[in-house]
């Protein structure tokens, strides 16, 4: 399945892009996440083309030796200057500095992380924890319930308001996915895995 999952996110011309230049975006333990996976897939389900209305090219990348704001905006820039002619918004945030906006911004704690991994492990809703780069996919909670379309929240961000309003956004425009009200998640315990297995 996640041979399948890179072919499918490789059908969004911008995110083929994005992996093809990769080495260009000098990005420690880097991991493209966000809409521009999941939503390419839900897109493909719904016989759309791939990249409709998706806005989420997300990069995120772990540098505990500078978790400034302003090592950050340094990496965004040059993100931006790599990928310029794309004409789409990329967003890049490195994962060591969270914590230090994350419960200003979404008024919920958020702990420390230790690798970029653990970002992608957060997010609201676990099919939507999901990462490439590479010849490498990084899916804590599988794949299966993506391709389902199931929205089930995270356990490890049990926050219902927040997870309510992504799920209301993603509904609105994939009309065929249902909400997992009862998880039965795993914890994160798949690791980094090529594209062969």
């Amino acid at each position: 399945m996640r041979t399948r999952f890179s072919q499918d996110v490789a059908k969004n011309e911008a995110t083929r892009a994005i992996l093809a230049r990769w080495s260009r975006l000098e990005l420690p333990q880097s991991w493209l996440v966000a809409g521009c996976l999941f939503q390419t897939v839900w897109n493909i389900h719904a016989d759309r083309e791939p990249a409709a209305g998706i806005k989420d090219y997300d990069l995120f990348y772990f540098d505990d030796t500078d978790p400034s704001a302003a090592a950050e905006a340094h990496a965004q820039s040059h993100v931006e200057s790599v990928l310029a002619d794309l004409g789409i918004t990329v967003e890049v945030a490195n994962q060591a500095r969270v914590h230090l906006w994350y419960e200003d911004h979404f008024a919920r704690p958020c702990p420390i992380l230790s690798a970029v991994e653990d970002g992608i492990d957060r997010f609201l809703v676990l099919e939507t924890c999901v990462g490439i780069r590479p010849d490498q996919v990084y899916a804590p909670y599988g794949l299966e319930g993506l391709y389902a379309g199931t929205l089930t929240p995270n356990p490890l961000t049990p926050y219902p308001e927040l997870f309510d309003r992504k799920v209301e956004s993603y509904r609105q425009r994939w009309g065929w996915l249902s909400v997992q009200t009862c998880p039965h998640a795993p914890l994160a315990t798949s690791m980094v895995s090529g594209l062969d297995d």
